[in-house]
C-alpha cells in the first residue's frame, strides 16, 4: 500500500504532526518537565516509566514513518494508541489521562484506521484499473 496518493498523503502528514506532538509530550513527561521536583521515575513507577518510554519512542518513529508516507508508520501509531487506550480502559493505574486526552487519542486512532482503510481501498481501485 502506498500512502503517497494525494488525499492519503495529506492525511498521513497531518497524522505525522499529531504523532510527533504526542511523542514529544511523552518524552517531556519522561524528562520531568511538568512534574516539579518529583522524579518521573518515582511518579510513574518503573513499569509506568518503561511503558511511557516505549510509547514515546513508538510515536516518534511513527511520526517519521507517516511523514515519509509509508504504511508501517500508521500501523506503529495505531499499535501505540491501542496499547495506551487499552491500558487506560483496563484501569490498572499505569497510564492516566483526562477525558479530553482520551477523546483526542481515540479520534487520532480512528483517523489512523481510516487512513489505512482509505489507502487499502485506493490501492485496490488502482490495481483494478
Amino acid at each position: 500500500m502506498d500512502l503517497a496518493i494525494e488525499p492519503a498523503g495529506l492525511a498521513a502528514r497531518i497524522l505525522a504532526i499529531l504523532s510527533l506532538v504526542m511523542g514529544l509530550g511523552d518524552a517531556a513527561h519522561l524528562l520531568g518537565v511538568w512534574s516539579g521536583p518529583q522524579s518521573p521515575l518515582t511518579a510513574f513507577g518503573v513499569t509506568g516509566f518503561a511503558l511511557l518510554a516505549i510509547l514515546a519512542a513508538a510515536r516518534l518513529f511513527a511520526a517519521l514513518g507517516l511523514w515519509l508516507q509509508v504504511q508501517w508508520g500508521a500501523v506503529l501509531l495505531a499499535a501505540a494508541l491501542v496499547v495506551e487506550l487499552g491500558a487506560v480502559l483496563l484501569g490498572n493505574g499505569l497510564v492516566t489521562m483526562t477525558l479530553y486526552s482520551f477523546i483526542f487519542k481515540l479520534a487520532v486512532l480512528l483517523a489512523t484506521f481510516a487512513l489505512l482503510a482509505m489507502s487499502w481501498f485506493m490501492t485496490r481501485r488502482h490495481a483494478a484499473d
